[in-house]
């Protein structure tokens, strides 16, 4: 048993097996770790029904919230029956993120594993999601599971982009290289590395007159030559190696579609001064790519 290892999955509320269930049993068997299964409730016709008194609303919570914890129980034990160290808990509260946010800093899991709650782009720029608060808040790493082909992970793909390396948090790139080739090995799965850069943004970010075609090698060049240590410095094989130029979420999306890839690993930010804008890379791939997303945030700077 891997006692550094302890992974946190985030039930839905509903009484419903989801994706997030069937991830979280095969990485915790993986890991050789203990899984603790949480579901955070609230019914709004439980907490505001007016037509019973308090005693009786009280039970009618009470009584929910146990028939929800005898169902996690019974999804609970069949993943004890596969050997992994399962517990489980219901808590009644209003506003979800900020109790689980004191659970993780309570628990200090080495992963947190979620469903991805799709939603249109509309509702994203109205509203922060509860999804999209964890993707840039939640202080460990988050897996956010989505459609699933393989409960257990056969391809691992870490997305990194080594452009402008001296504005990037300190080696934020090998961070997420690290987390892919660790989730790669516990899992038995290929590892897979790709860049993919966006000639267009620099040009347009940068004040050039006009596209050279000179220029636009040399920017090609020395996007290889970083993504090529990085591939020398992890040892990837070169039928995993994608360097890829255009829009780096349509890239990705591409190559988790042609290659069948399970995982998608990226860092919730690069750069340091980025603004947290609506539409980040790791946004789009989480809600367009057809797997789940794995992030990584960048590490603290040493004081």
């Amino acid at each position: 048993m891997v006692e550094s290892e302890r992974l946190m999955l985030i039930a839905s509320p509903i009484m419903h097996k989801t994706p997030a269930f069937e991830r979280a049993g095969a990485l915790a068997k993986a890991k050789e770790a203990p899984l603790h299964i949480v579901a955070f409730d609230y019914v709004d016709g439980l907490a505001t029904a007016g037509l019973v008194n308090e005693e009786a609303l009280v039970q009618m919570r009470e009584g929910y919230v146990q028939r929800h914890r005898d169902w996690l129980e019974e999804q609970a034990e069949s993943i004890r029956q596969t050997g992994v160290r399962v517990t489980t808990e219901v808590v009644w509260v209003m506003r979800a993120f900020t109790e689980i946010m004191v659970h993780i800093r309570e628990l200090n899991p080495s992963l947190v594993i979620k469903d991805l709650e799709h939603e249109s782009w509309i509702t994203r720029a109205m509203f922060t999601s509860l999804d999209l608060r964890l993707l840039y808040e939640c202080p460990v790493p988050l897996h956010l599971v989505s459609r699933l082909t393989h409960a257990k992970p056969r391809k691992v793909l870490a997305a990194v982009d080594p452009f402008r390396p001296d504005e990037q948090f300190d080696d934020i790139n090998g961070e997420i290289i690290t987390a892919a080739e660790k989730l790669a090995a516990q899992c038995d799965a290929e590892l897979h590395l790709v860049y993919a850069y966006d000639l267009s943004y620099v040009f347009a970010s940068g004040g050039y007159d006009g596209f050279s075609s000179v220029l636009a090698q040399q920017l090609y060049d020395a996007d290889a030559l970083a993504f090529r240590k990085l591939v020398e410095r992890f040892g990837v094989p070169g039928n995993r190696q994608h360097l890829m130029m255009g829009s780096p979420a349509k890239q990705i999306e591409a190559l988790v579609r042609s290659e069948g890839i399970d995982v998608v690993v990226m860092g919730t930010v690069h750069r340091r001064h980025t603004l947290r804008l609506l539409g980040s890379t790791t946004e789009q791939v989480a809600y367009h790519v057809p797997c789940s997303l794995l992030t990584v945030k960048p590490s603290a700077p040493e004081a």
